[in-house]
């Protein structure tokens, strides 16, 4: 599932009309608000992602706090983040608007592609024919594809997939293509601690021993979000640069040895 934009949680808007009554809702009434089965929210209170109601004569009864706290849980799930990860942001929505807007800039993810799905026989097609289990482990091991059942697949990039589909179609054995997505994944994972390891040290950290001022967020937050448009432009411009001169000097000596041949 392609992982979508958060709307603010004032835009969700309730499956009925109703205001909501301060601790006015038994658990069917706050089902009926949210639009989510009663199973489902005992079970996100289980969990820890929901406050317990408050008790009167035994009954639970629930109020603004948690039809607000339900709908982010739904925006989140559409979203496509686990439940993981929706504890971790709504165990900060307590300390305020900025913690939350920080956290959802922290997890919403940096790649901005839609995934696709194909079936084996597409996949197949598009890598140069029959695929061994051991090529389709390794593609899934790479984060080309992710199984979904059924002999069909998630392409979670389809760029990644189409260059792997060029490369084959220029002559490139698929086993070597794949051997390059690796040793370039190794080296983005690297280029990317570099990325966090500067935002930590020299943003995070600081504004954390300082005692994560209030006044601060909103500059650390869109530092955050700066870091993305930095990253990513200052890694393709090291890369043409390198690229250029890579080939220049690989194809300058092949092309001084064709030469000398003649």
């Amino acid at each position: 599932m392609a992982k979508q934009p958060l709307r603010a949680v004032e835009d969700v808007r309730p499956v009925t009309d109703r205001p909501v009554a301060e601790g006015a809702l038994t658990i069917e009434q706050l089902a009926q608000e949210t639009g989510m089965s009663v199973r489902n929210i005992r079970a996100h209170q289980s969990r820890g992602l929901l406050p317990p109601p408050e008790l009167r004569a035994r009954t639970g009864y629930y109020g603004p706090a948690h039809v607000t706290r339900l709908r982010l849980i739904q925006e989140m799930q559409a979203a496509g983040f686990n439940l993981a990860a929706i504890k971790h942001l709504v165990d900060d929505a307590a300390s305020g608007d900025d913690v939350i807007d920080f956290a959802r800039a922290l997890m919403t993810p940096f790649e901005s592609e839609r995934p696709e799905m194909i079936d084996g026989a597409e996949l197949a097609e598009r890598l140069g024919g029959e695929l061994t289990p051991k090529l389709i482990a390794r593609a899934e091991r790479l984060g080309l594809v992710t199984p979904v059942g059924g002999d069909r697949y998630e392409v979670p990039s389809p760029t990644l997939l189409a260059a792997g589909e060029s490369a084959v179609r220029f002559g490139i054995p698929l086993p070597m293509a794949l051997d390059a997505i690796e040793q370039v994944t190794r080296h983005a994972e690297g280029m990317s601690r570099v990325f966090v390891k500067l935002f930590l040290d020299s943003l995070w950290k600081p504004f954390d021993r300082a005692g994560q001022p209030e006044s601060d967020w909103p500059n650390v937050r869109a530092a955050l979000e700066g870091l993305r448009p930095l990253a990513s432009d200052a890694v393709v411009s090291v890369f043409q640069q390198r690229m250029s001169k890579a080939v220049e000097e690989a194809f300058g000596k092949e092309l001084q040895r064709s030469r000398g041949r003649r």
